[in-house]
């Protein structure tokens, strides 16, 4: 059987510590599924097809990875997909305790799928979909 995880998020865009994190964590599992979070009350840069191509053109040399959109609550994709991990990068102690809080939520909604939280590489802790929608904005 398959060894299937989850890379949720909005990648509103996708950066180079996305796909830094997604490189890492290929080799633990036979497939990952980059799923992209579609939620009608936040207002994104590029839509849900623009962001599900540009993972695609940075990820074309991994056959393991497979992007998709979603809405609604990532256990229940999880399910649906038949995912044992999710996978979520963090670059700040911020950003640890927001993921802690989200990785207990999920494992009381189902205790048989594993959150795995994923150090930035020191090179990208700077950067953020924020910031990249800012150098974007400003053509820098």
């Amino acid at each position: 059987m398959a060894v299937l995880a989850l890379f949720p998020g909005s990648f509103d865009p996708f950066t180079k510590g996305h796909e830094a994190v997604l490189r890492r964590v290929l080799p633990l599992f036979d497939k990952v599924v980059v799923a992209v979070g579609v939620n009608s009350e936040k207002h994104c840069m590029f839509s849900p097809e623009e962001r599900m191509e540009r993972i695609r053109e940075a990820m074309k040399d991994c056959p393991t990875v497979e992007v998709t959109s979603y809405s609604g609550m990532t256990i229940d994709l999880c399910h649906s997909l038949g995912a044992k991990a999710i996978i979520r990068g963090i670059r700040t102690a911020a950003d640890f305790e927001y993921e802690q809080l989200i990785a207990s939520v999920n494992r009381a909604q189902d205790p048989t799928i594993e959150t795995l939280l994923v150090m930035a590489d020191a090179e990208h802790i700077n950067i953020s979909s924020t910031l990249e929608r800012e150098k974007i904005t400003h053509n820098s």
